[in-house]
């Protein structure tokens, strides 16, 4: 038993030697390649699939850690990700194609030190990736770079049949047709391709009938189209690319109706040739007709309370110089026939004419008189406004804060330097009754006189040398400006802070003012 004691101590040692000898083969066993596995690989093709598709992968390692992967599209160009997957957008042509993908993992068996080269089962792989941090281009000592061990010498592979999809376009939010409208409108649309925008090529767009269309740059989104020349037959509309003056398309849109319905139809077409259903504007269960304006005189109609103020400047226009206007002039309701980016295709609509009577009661839209018409006058319109300014801008501000706003808006577009007090009905009640009478300092002017109590009246400062006083309130409760009329020094603009359809109580002198405004201070001719 003792002698067996003795040989113990040599058997374990035995064995731990014979432990360490397997330890050392394991250590010295050459590096095993990594191996790559993809999301979707099935035995056959797979279906066509759009040009933009997401592409997952994996890899594993018998042996060490998968530190990347290269992956191509061409067999040529490699590219290294630490990512498992990737959303890739592919160029399609003028027809499908088929695209090959391969990928393959990266262990962490490198030598330790940056190489400029990485090449690898007869596949130059191009420099080790690395992190620019100078952002030189180059790899600099320092810099953290990916030591590229074993790269799978038989990448995970997938073909990709992919289909070209149609585009798809739609009229946007803004665009809604009014009823009736003059022969310039501004249209916006949203188009886009599952193979990438800019995919698409030409947008189609067409007036009536969608084989007789123009082809506009594929990123156009805004157009203004506008007939010039309305008076002669067979005229075309011009097309401005994003409405802009500095971009008028080379060729012309035929098609328009003057005095008829028209419809709108646009298309999106991409490179291969596909093409999106003619969207149409306005829809099937809408019209919109288009007038030819019948002289170079406007009447805006502005006026959101019914009291019948349209007819009575209707009445006025019709009975002026004898008739000379009945049948002349053009009524727009600006109200209920708004147009889609009124910034834009408002001001080219007033371009049409020469002379307006813009009408409002005390909601009038200052915002869009401000826009436009200082532009319409400066390039040689002439422009009458008749209406009550408002209390308030905005009824979350204090009063002080509604002045310093409607101050400034009335200076963009009339020469004044400030409004005057707000007045409530309660004193129009006492000041306008039946008789309240508004005189004018130049006898030319014919006397006014309330005929009804109105919701507020402000008065107006002119500006100094730009704008005169034409009529003031008669009345002692107020004691300082009484400035309700004014007309600017070059009789290119009236404007009187009272709506004229309420203050005819001198039957017939509201004809006989704008009379004199229209014919002797601008020289009306049609």
């Amino acid at each position: 038993m003792k002698k067996l004691l003795r040989f113990v101590p040599f058997i374990l040692l035995a064995l731990f030697i014979s432990a360490c000898n397997e330890g050392i083969t394991d250590l010295l066993s050459p590096n095993e390649a990594p191996h790559t596995y993809m999301s979707l690989m099935p035995d056959g093709d797979i279906s066509k699939q759009p040009s933009k598709l997401k592409v997952s992968w994996w890899g594993d390692d018998p042996d060490g850690l998968v530190v990347g992967y290269y992956f191509t599209w061409d067999d040529v160009h490699w590219s290294f990700t630490t990512r498992n997957d990737s959303t890739f957008a592919l160029k399609i042509g003028a027809s499908d194609v088929n695209y090959n993908f391969k990928v393959a993992a990266v262990d962490n068996g490198g030598n330790g030190v940056y190489d400029n080269s990485v090449v690898q089962n007869g596949i130059d792989f191009g420099p080790e990736p690395f992190i620019d941090q100078n952002g030189d281009g180059k790899y600099n000592p320092g810099e953290k770079f990916f030591d590229i061990g074993l790269i799978d010498p038989k990448p995970a592979s997938q073909r990709y049949p992919i289909k070209n999809s149609a585009p798809s376009l739609q009229f946007n939010k803004l665009t809604e047709l009014p009823a009736v409208s003059y022969p310039v409108m501004t249209l916006g649309w949203d188009a886009g391709d599952i193979d990438g925008d800019e995919t698409i090529v030409k947008i189609n767009i067409a007036l009536n009938d969608t084989t007789n269309f123009v082809s506009l740059p594929g990123n156009t989104r805004l157009v203004m189209l506008r007939m010039r020349d309305f008076n002669t037959p067979g005229a075309q509309t011009e097309i401005l690319l994003n409405a802009s003056e500095g971009s008028v398309f080379p060729q012309k849109l035929s098609g328009l109706k003057l005095n008829d319905y028209n419809r709108v139809y646009i298309q999106a077409e991409d490179v291969s040739g596909a093409k999106s259903s003619f969207t149409a504007l306005p829809s099937a269960t809408k019209k919109w007709y288009v007038k030819k304006p019948v002289s170079n005189l406007l009447i805006i109609d502005d006026n959101k309370s019914d009291d019948a103020a349209t007819d009575f400047y209707k009445t006025a226009f019709n009975g002026m110089r004898g008739g000379a206007l009945s049948g002349k002039y053009e009524l727009w309701d600006i109200i209920n026939n708004k147009v889609p980016y009124e910034n834009l295709t408002f001001y080219e609509t007033l371009k049409f004419f020469k002379y307006i009577f813009w009408f409002s009661d005390d909601a009038p839209n200052l915002s869009l008189a401000s826009i436009s018409s200082r532009k319409f006058v400066d390039n040689g319109g002439k422009i009458t406004f008749s209406m009550s300014l408002p209390a308030k801008l905005d009824n979350n501000a204090t009063q002080t804060e509604n002045n310093v706003m409607l101050n400034n808006l009335l200076r963009s577009f009339l020469p004044v330097d400030s409004v005057g007090g707000t007045f409530k009905k309660d004193f129009i009640t006492t000041l306008f009754t039946s008789n309240g009478n508004i005189s004018s300092p130049n006898s030319e002017y014919p006397a006014l006189k309330s005929i009804s109590s109105l919701y507020s009246v402000r008065t107006v400062y002119p500006k100094e040398s730009y704008a005169y006083p034409i009529y003031n309130l008669e009345t002692s409760l107020i004691s300082g400006n009484k400035t309700i009329g004014i007309r600017d020094s070059g009789k290119k603009l009236f404007f009187i802070a009272l709506p004229l359809s309420k203050v005819d109580g001198n039957q017939g002198n509201v004809k006989l003012l704008l009379e004199k405004i229209f014919f002797e201070d601008f020289g009306l001719t049609l």
